[in-house]
This record gives C-alpha cells, structure tokens and sequence, in this order.
C-alpha cells in the first residue's frame, strides 16, 4: 500500500496542496500534520478583521470541520514534525510516532523574529503570528492604555490602525527612515505615514530599541538608543519572520536562508520538495533583484500558487513555478496593493494624485512592480502587464493620457 504524500505544516500551502491534489484526482493517502490545535485558517485578518471584530474563527478556516473526512485527508492537529528519516522515507512527529512518506512536502512556514533585547519577555509584549496570538492580542487591548508598536511592516502597521481606531495612543518604533522601507517606495512609505499620523498614530523613525522596562513583571515601557523612554503596558514587536528551515537543515538540505528548491519546487531530494514561506525558489521576477534570482515570499498568493503548482507536478502534470507575486495590506480605511517585485534601487513614477495613485517600479528600464491605493483597475492591469511581460516605458507610466489598459489588454 502506497504511503502517499505527507505534508509538514498545515498553513495556507500546506492545505492549499491537500485540497488541490484531491482535485487533481490524487488517490493514494494524504496527511496534514500541523502544530496548532485549530484546522487549517488564514492569517492575514488576523491583524484586521479579527482583532477588530469583524469575523470569529469559524469565519478564518479555510474549509469546514467535514471537509477532512469528505475527502481522505488525515489532518493531525497539535504536532510538529521533529525529524526526517531520508532514508527510511519516515518523517518522526513530536509524540514520538512518525509516518512513512512516499513523498513529503516541507510547508513549514516562518516564526516571528524575536527582539533581542533585555524585558522582551514581560507581561504585556506580544508578537502575533498565529491564532492564539491573535486571542492573546485581542484580550490585552480590552485593557490597553498606551501601546508600542515595535517595526512599522505590514502587521505592525495593520495593527497600529486597528488600535487607534478604537482610540488607543499609539507609537511605532522603526529602525528605517521611513514605513515599510523594504517593502515599498519612498512615495508610498510617505502616503502612509501622514495616513497614520492621520489616524493618531504617532511615528520614531531611525530608533533603536535597546530595552522593555518593567513594573513588576510587566511591560511598562520602551527604552530607546537616544535616551528617551515611552511608556507602553501593551508592545506588539514585528521586526520580519524567520524561515523554519531547521528540519531540512538537520535532515542535510540546503536551507541556510529557506529550503533551497529548484524551478519545479523540489529539493535535491527527489522525494522531498517545499513550498510557502519557509522556500526560497527561483522565479523570472527576481531577476536583477538578487544575486541568484532566487527569493522568499511570505504571501498567501504564493503559498496558493505553490500549493497548485506541487500537485500539478504530483499527478502527472509538472511545470515550472512562475506565479506572479502580489500582496495587499488593509491599514485603516486604506488598502495598499502591490504587484511584482521591486528592489530598492528601483525607479519610481507616480500616476494619479492625493489619495488615489500608483507607483510604477522600474529597474534597468523594465517594469517591475506597482504599487497602488485606491487605484484597484491600475493593480489589475499591472498584473497582466507583468505577468505578460509586457513592455512599459517610464514616459508611458508618467503620461496620464496613455492607455494603460489598452496595452495590457493587447495581443502579443
């Protein structure tokens, strides 16, 4: 009897790869082995929706509680993956059991990066990555007086307009000059911190963190290089995520910065392949971007996408990934959204003013992202042009006359 496929880590690639691999009509066993209690759920309203109170956690999973039994997957909630057995095709769980596996897929995603300060872990600092986070997050604001936001990225962005909506004083720390520096242009950074400020949230840009002062055994406040101090009794920390690359490691696979996968999302192992944010992959968009064009996308795009991708190839129809990455960030009454990938040596041209616009990214004089609020036909077009690949000028983009529509909808 086959012992099918065994997926470590029941996130959104984890499951997306389960239920598309039954689509694709896969008939041999599939288990899901994930090491939170609830089934498998999305994360990004997390940070907006549910901590707002705008959808429980029924309305988070991804499928309903038949679903498993309906279609053969074995889902084990509430175990990690410890140890693979390549050689032996066993994959060694928490309690001490392990699975055979005819192929295994890595799904294990990323953890929040830690603050490597004295006082990180008080009362009263919080990260929030999972739903128990979340739940954690949500009863500490019932209560909250003053909060700190440590890291100005999406999810500590996303949270800081959450909190001030509900008319909590709100400060973010951030190490870079401006919000969402690695993620974003100058422009956009812009237009989001005065939207913030906006909203009452107040901003320490170029700040270093050098301690969490305390009251007895609580969170009190933020201690800063320069000598300030803010109080604080509720600190989210979102400073990046680390890829949970330690199974593959110790199992000798390439994962120095994420498992190392090849086009066709495989490791050097031919049984062994991975996908979703603990996979670092090769991808045309990330060309010119890195050193070896290879990237690793935190996204549920792309953990979809990924998902899809794997089962293709897993019954019998394999291509190469080449998914076009694009996100979206919910911050107030302001949607960011971002197609492809852009560098920070990226050149920028704004369409549109005030509230509504778009920034086109070029590097080496090609279209490589754009960046929009409030400009949803602009995000759609970018995706066909850079999906297509096809050509757009700087000049073209800088034009508000010029048909960008009609370029995207044009025949190669």
């Amino acid at each position: 009897m086959s012992a099918g496929v065994v997926v470590a880590g029941a996130g959104q690639a984890g499951f997306q790869l389960a239920a598309s691999l039954r689509e694709g009509g896969f008939r041999d066993p599939i288990t899901l082995v994930g090491d939170e209690a609830a089934l498998p759920y999305q994360r990004p309203p997390l940070s907006k929706a549910y901590l707002a109170g705008k959808t429980d956690q029924e309305g988070l999973f991804l499928r309903p509680p038949g679903f498993f039994a309906e279609h053969a997957v074995a889902h084990r909630p509430g175990l990690r993956a410890v140890a693979i057995d390549r050689d032996a095709r066993r994959l060694q769980l928490s309690d001490g059991t392990d699975l055979p596996y005819d192929h295994l897929v890595l799904a294990t995603g990323a953890r929040n990066r830690p603050l490597p300060v004295p006082g990180a872990e008080l009362a009263g600092v919080r990260q929030l990555r999972g739903l128990a986070d979340a739940d954690a997050l949500k009863e500490s604001l019932a209560t909250a007086r003053a909060i700190v936001v440590v890291g100005a990225g999406f999810i500590g962005l996303e949270f800081a307009a959450v909190a001030a909506a509900r008319g909590l004083p709100v400060t973010v720390i951030e190490a870079a000059e401006r919000p969402m520096a690695r993620a974003v242009s100058s422009e956009m950074g812009a237009f989001f911190r005065r939207a913030h400020a906006a909203m009452g949230v107040r901003f320490a840009f170029g700040a270093g963190v050098t301690a969490i002062v305390g009251r007895d055994g609580r969170a009190a406040g933020v201690a800063l290089a320069d000598g300030r101090e803010l109080a604080a009794d509720l600190i989210l920390v979102g400073i990046g995520v680390l890829p949970n690359r330690e199974l593959a490691a110790e199992a000798g696979l390439p994962a120095e910065d994420g498992v190392r996968v090849d086009a066709f999302l495989a490791t050097p192992d031919p049984a062994i392949s991975a996908i979703g944010d603990c996979a670092r992959f090769p991808i045309p968009f990330a060309r010119g971007l890195t050193p070896d064009g290879t990237v690793r996308i935190e996204s549920v795009q792309n953990a979809i996408d990924q998902g899809r991708c794997l089962a293709a190839r897993l019954t019998g129809k394999p291509a190469s990934y080449g998914a076009l990455p694009w996100f979206w960030s919910d911050q107030g009454p302001h949607k960011l959204q971002i197609a492809g990938l852009s560098g920070p040596g990226d050149a920028s041209v704004v369409r549109g003013t005030g509230d509504a616009f778009s920034v086109f990214r070029f590097r080496d004089g090609h279209l490589s992202a754009v960046e929009s609020v409030a400009r949803a036909g602009d995000h759609m077009i970018a995706r066909r042009l850079l999906t297509a690949g096809t050509p757009l000028t700087p000049d073209q983009a800088a034009d508000p006359d010029f048909d960008l529509k009609g370029l995207a909808l044009r025949r190669p």
